[in-house]
């Protein structure tokens, strides 16, 4: 006879998740804050600098750079406890999503600069910043997914929890 899960226990397992998920999206927009910043901040210097022109070329360069500000960030905050792979391969998975998105955002501004003929400092940002809200989406459902797809292997919820996360990892033990 199949086992049913107790409700308290279904309860349980799904509040673990949501908490799990909300930390994860907390901390994948603190980083993708700070990676944003650097994005944007790369872009127009070198648009005001050697890129004047280059709009595209300024933008795979500055998103290229927060690309490392952003592996740095997620691997050992976001998802440190996800990591279960080794970290070459995670890095190649992790580079693959980004110009994936990379490819989302530059193709935001080569649309806007380029078909739709708006080619002033403004336009280009507005467009940055769709580009980047669209490969955010697309980035974090794929960091979950592929990237970053596990949980650590033997690693009990005590020694994933801290101070900023107590009480609301999920252990294999407490999934239905």
């Amino acid at each position: 006879m199949p086992v049913t899960p107790s409700p308290s226990r279904l309860n349980a397992w799904a509040q673990g998740a949501i908490s799990t998920i909300w930390r994860e999206i907390l901390k994948f927009g603190i980083v993708g804050a700070i990676a944003f910043v650097v994005d944007v901040g790369v872009m127009n210097l070198l648009r005001h600098t050697v890129m004047t022109d280059k709009p595209t070329t300024a933008k795979i360069v500055s998103a290229s750079v927060a690309t490392v500000v952003a592996w740095i960030g997620n691997r050992e905050w976001t998802f440190r406890h996800r990591r279960n792979r080794a970290p070459h391969h995670e890095f190649s998975l992790f580079v693959l999503t980004n110009g994936v998105a990379l490819a989302i955002g530059a193709g935001a501004i080569a649309f806007s600069h380029y078909v739709l003929d708006r080619t002033s400092l403004l336009a280009d940002n507005v467009a940055n910043i769709v580009g980047i809200g669209l490969g955010t989406l697309f980035r974090f459902y794929a960091y979950r997914k592929f990237v970053f797809s596990k949980d650590l292997e033997g690693e009990t919820a005590s020694e994933r929890n801290n101070a900023n996360t107590a009480g609301s990892a999920r252990t294999s033990s407490s999934r239905p």
